[in-house]
């Protein structure tokens, strides 16, 4: 039985995680975790997310390191903020606990402490900037199709909901890193955010990330491959939350197998790479 912590217990990732998880034959949760302090302490995490008493206490994440230890948990999901998430990640790593992580925004110095908790706790890992089925065979086609339209200008647009907090999404950053590579170009050099002014022609090595937030959009992604007189769209468009837990799901049935020491991803657990 895979034991199961997640924290953001309570929020609408977290949630929708745990429904799912209590589902499964092979899985049981052991530990929901809240913010510091949270006014949701000692409440059974089933009765506060509306399906009834499960035998979980939420507890909040100053105790984290402690409940990991407690509740002998074998893997930690993360849907939080990157501030949040770059804390729990060391204590997981810190006390062997293996790492399924879909929060975004982190800084460059953060994925590389991130890297470094992972290698010298010599845990398990899957993070990706999104976890949903269908974007990361999105991603695979994008890897496969920008050396094919290596002339063309390339433009990415995404959009999501109006609670959203970083710009633009990891999602866009990442179909960015690979188009980048890809094209042998070096990513801090090419991107540019936005347009607004007298900003000049466009450069052939430019791609351009665009973002839009509103409403409850969950997730769009559009790469736009223009050329003279054509142009290919790659959209990827997420109609519920569900898509990106069924990615969770696939995650915690793959772990078992993944290098320790190391960082997987979406690609490595649906074997696309």
């Amino acid at each position: 039985m895979l034991k199961v912590a997640i924290t953001g217990a309570t929020g609408r990732m977290g949630s929708g995680i745990i429904k799912k998880v209590i589902e499964q034959d092979n899985m049981d949760l052991v530990a929901a975790i809240e913010v510091p302090n949270t006014p949701f302490q000692s409440k059974d995490i089933g009765e506060v997310i509306g399906i009834g008493k499960i035998g979980v206490a939420i507890v909040g994440a100053e105790k984290l390191e402690e409940i990991l230890k407690l509740s002998d948990t074998d893997v930690l999901i993360d849907f939080t903020i990157a501030d949040a998430a770059y804390g729990a990640i060391e204590i997981a790593s810190k006390v062997g606990v293996n790492l399924i992580v879909g929060t975004t925004g982190f800084s460059d110095e953060q994925n590389k402490n991130i890297k470094n908790f992972i290698k010298e706790g010599n845990v398990k890992a899957v993070i990706s900037s999104n976890m949903s089925i269908g974007v990361n065979v999105f991603f695979k086609i994008l890897k496969d199709l920008t050396p094919i339209l290596n002339d063309f200008d390339i433009e990415i647009i995404e959009a999501h909901h109006n609670q959203k907090k970083d710009a633009p999404s990891g999602t866009a950053m990442t179909a960015f890193e690979i188009i980048a590579k890809e094209l042998d170009r070096v990513p801090a050099d090419v991107a540019r955010y936005s347009r607004q002014g007298i900003v000049g022609k466009r450069t052939k090595e430019e791609i351009g990330l665009h973002a839009i937030r509103g409403g409850d959009i969950v997730g769009d992604h559009t790469v736009l491959y223009i050329g003279d007189g054509e142009r290919i769209e790659i959209s990827h468009k997420a109609h519920s939350r569900e898509v990106f837990i069924a990615g969770v799901i696939r995650a915690l049935k793959y772990i078992e197998n993944a290098e320790p020491g190391k960082i997987s991803d979406m690609a490595d657990v649906l074997g696309i790479n």
